[in-house]
């Protein structure tokens, strides 16, 4: 009750202010003499009160304004425009010429003034959230002239605010989380509301946060607006989300505040409070002995209520598995443990196992006091299978001696049938891995013997598959990795590592090294190479040269004078028995070839070759050789030229006694008949007296007809067709305007010694309708037709 009464005495009190505020302009426009100021810089109010008429102050008058500082209130919506505040000057003593101008933001729009009274009216609803405070300027000019009768003077309008806006959550809706089981009092998150209205200025904007919905769970400051856990022991696997609704109120939480509201939705996070628990505290499992190591026997599933990494376990066998059969691990999918097997099972060795199995969790929180924790029993019942043999080694590794002879004994393999009925065993080499069928095998006992000799240079090691199959079930097989190793005995000879040559300086001196000779061996004596080099017996007493052991399994050959020459002898071979020491030793005989050569003064080989001496100094046989070839190849060359130009330069026409006339030339162009006058003009190798005249052209249709003329014939001033030809063709080769190739076109002009003249109708002194076919009947009945057929076009021509 009395909380209620200061609430009362409050709202009064607010009452009261804002009337006091309404009331303020309607005061502020009675003229106070002594209060007026002038923003002006360098102005002053003009003080008349106090001083008496004799004391006046000989100065210029200045003007006076008397107002206070004007107040609007926002949001004001009455019928008529509201009175903001007067202006006054001390020139307004009843003179009615002058009058009041405002200019200035919202002058003339939002505020306008009377200019007889100065009275400044609000012409619209204002609101201080747009705009606080308008900057204006009032001025008095004369009323008639519009002259300023006083500087213009600047003054400001305030709005003045009232609760008209609500709080306002900009950021919400709110989601947040906090652990579960956290303590009373643990800050969950904090929301903040904004208010639009001023926040100086009285209450309006002082807020005050409460919560409306998510009680008696959580709690909010009523300043801080942050909210916190208000309920103990609060259990994500009972409620996990929650929504709170808090409420913020204008005017310090008063009545007649604005207000307004937010959600939060809270989320409970998870922590490992609870621990694993199996489904059932008994498994059963039947596994047959011959599962393979590595698959799955059967499956176990503890249970927890925790979400995400709280809730993964591991699983293990902590009793009943001494010898490490069984092994057990987390599917990361399911979370449920696996069974498997580490060893094989085996019936006829045990057929039970109990099992106990511990699901723990991976991750701990410290106040837990531990990993959580839980057991189950596993019983495994192993079953009876019908089992493949079983050898007594996984591989066998066996030795046998190269070159011993076929059939020797190697080894033996040894395979059971682990069942209790016993099965006979039966062995087999895979031959996929004996492809020369180099071993046998004894299929009842599994001895392995020699098929066929074996070489250790060629191959070291054998390696076989051998199975064995039971007799009873030929499906029951298992395999054996049998490795044969071929020791070495000494059946190579040793010989030089390379083909030696070596080069002897003519000189040279005595005692002179001139090749290093080592030999090796394809054996592998155990104790290592050692061999003994010597002269063939009958190069004991070589006077040219003896041998020097090196004492590393190498020799060095040596001159034994100076006299070396290659006119004398260019090459000497030097024939060396090579022998080991294996058990029987073997040795063979090298040859080393030493050649005669000519060196220089600091013992550099140049020349080996006896033609040296009769060689220009710096050439060799080869590159005489060489140089030869080039020689050679140019002649020829320039004979194959001098004759081909020859060829080309003989006349086409023969110029003997023979008659071209016994050539037959066969054409088979058919030609364009008589009348075909354009296709080429044989009219210039008809008349060689052409050659000086005009050249027609062969690629277009002529200008210069010729006149026909009768059949030429021979007289004294002959000319040469090979000339005529060769003369045309030299025209023809330097006229650009010619046709693009070379054409030699030959016919069979007989030459004025010709007694037959000219058969071709071209140059023939009549035309067609001129000449007489009557002759053709004359030549006998093979031309009869012919003759008929140029009659009948004669006549037809006539008609």
């Amino acid at each position: 009750m009395p909380k209620r009464s200061e609430e009362m005495l409050m709202d009064l009190w607010m009452s009261l202010l804002l009337v006091w505020i309404t009331c303020v302009p309607c005061v502020s426009m009675t003229p106070i003499i002594g209060q007026s100021k002038s923003t002006q810089t360098g102005g002053s109010a003009a003080v008349a009160s106090g001083l008496g008429e004799g004391q006046r102050l000989l100065s210029r008058a200045k003007r006076g304004w008397v107002w206070n500082q004007m107040f609007v209130l926002e949001e004001f919506s009455g019928p008529d425009p509201i009175l903001v505040g007067r202006l006054h000057t001390d020139l307004d003593v009843g003179n009615k010429n002058i009058k009041y101008v405002l200019a200035g933001e919202g002058a003339g729009t939002i505020f306008a003034i009377n200019e007889l009274t100065g009275d400044i009216h609000a012409m619209k609803r204002l609101d201080r959230e747009e705009k606080a405070e308008y900057t204006l300027t009032a001025q008095v000019v004369n009323a008639d002239t519009d002259e300023p009768l006083e500087p213009p003077s600047e003054f400001i309008i305030k709005v003045q605010d009232i609760n008209d806006n609500p709080p306002q959550f900009i950021e919400g809706p709110y989601r947040a989380s906090v652990p579960e089981m956290s303590a009373v009092g643990t800050p969950v998150t904090r929301v903040t509301a904004t208010d639009a209205d001023d926040p100086v200025y009285g209450n309006s904007a002082k807020l005050v946060y409460s919560i409306l919905e998510g009680q008696p769970y959580f709690s909010v400051d009523p300043n801080s607006a942050t909210i916190k856990i208000a309920l103990h022991g609060m259990d994500r696997e009972m409620r996990e989300e929650y929504l709170v609704v808090i409420q913020a109120k204008d005017m310090g939480g008063h009545m007649g505040g604005l207000s307004g509201t937010t959600t939060v939705t809270v989320t409970l996070t998870d922590i490992n409070d609870n621990p694993p628990k199996f489904s059932k505290s008994l498994y059963d499992f039947v596994i047959p002995e011959d599962l393979p190591i590595g698959k799955m026997g059967g499956k176990v599933k503890a249970n927890d209520r925790d979400i995400g990494e709280n809730a993964k376990s591991t699983y293990n066998v902590i009793e009943g598995d001494d010898q490490g059969v069984f092994e057990i691990i987390t599917d990361t999918q399911t979370q449920e443990g696996i069974l498997r097997l580490k060893k094989p099972l085996d019936f006829e060795t045990k057929r039970a196992y109990t099992l106990k199995v511990e699901a723990t969790n991976i991750r701990s929180e410290p106040s837990s006091g531990g990993p959580f924790k839980d057991t189950a029993t596993v019983k495994v019942v192993v079953e009876d299978s019908d089992e493949p043999p079983v050898f007594s080694k996984p591989m066998y590794l066996l030795e046998v001696n190269e070159n011993n002879p076929i059939n020797t004994v190697i080894g033996t393999v040894n395979a059971r049938d682990p069942d209790s009925s016993g099965s006979l065993v039966r062995y087999f080499i895979d031959r996929h891995t004996d492809l020369e069928r180099q071993f046998n095998i004894n299929v009842d006992d599994g001895t392995i013997t020699l098929a066929k000799t074996l070489d250790r240079e060629t191959d070291m090691w054998h390696n076989i598959t051998v199975t064995a199959t039971e007799v009873r079930n030929h499906s029951q097989i298992s395999r054996a990795i049998v490795a044969i190793r071929v020791m070495d005995i000494n059946d190579n000879a040793p010989e030089f590592a390379t083909e030696y040559e070596a080069f002897l300086c003519e000189n040279g001196k005595p005692g002179q090294v001139i090749q290093t000779v080592s030999a090796v061996d394809k054996d592998d004596p155990i104790q290592g190479h050692y061999f003994d080099y010597r002269l063939v017996p009958e190069m004991l007493n070589n006077p040219n040269f003896t041998i020097k052991n090196n004492q590393d399994n190498s020799i060095s050959v040596l001159a034994k004078h100076d006299t070396f020459r290659r006119q004398k002898q260019e090459m000497y071979f030097l024939p060396i028995i090579v022998t080991d020491n294996g058990n029987p030793p073997m040795s063979s005989t090298n040859t080393l070839t030493i050649r005669v050569c000519g060196c220089s003064k600091d013992g550099i080989v140049q020349s080996c070759n006896v033609e040296a001496y009769v060689l220009p100094i710096g050439l060799s046989m080869g590159a005489l050789i060489a140089i030869l070839a080039c020689i050679i190849l140019l002649l020829v060359i320039v004979v194959l030229f001098v004759t081909l130009r020859r060829h080309k330069n003989e006349p086409l026409i023969i110029k003997d006694d023979e008659d071209v006339r016994e050539n037959i030339i066969r054409y088979d162009d058919e030609g364009g008949g008589e009348e075909d006058t354009e296709a080429f003009d044989i009219a210039t190798l008809q008349n060689p007296d052409g050659i000086n005249g005009y050249l027609p052209r062969k690629d277009i249709k002529p200008d210069l007809q010729f006149m026909p003329r009768a059949g030429q014939h021979s007289g004294p001033n002959g000319v040469d067709v090979d000339e005529f030809i060769n003369v045309r063709l030299h025209e023809a080769d330097n006229d650009p305007t010619a046709p693009p190739y070379d054409s030699i076109q030959i016919y069979g002009y007989e030459g004025r010694g010709s007694i037959a003249g000219s058969l071709s109708s071209l140059e023939t002194a009549s035309s067609d309708s001129d000449q007489n076919y009557d002759y053709l009947r004359e030549w006998g009945p093979r031309f009869r037709r012919l003759g008929e057929l140029y009659s009948v076009g004669e006549s037809d021509r006539e008609t």
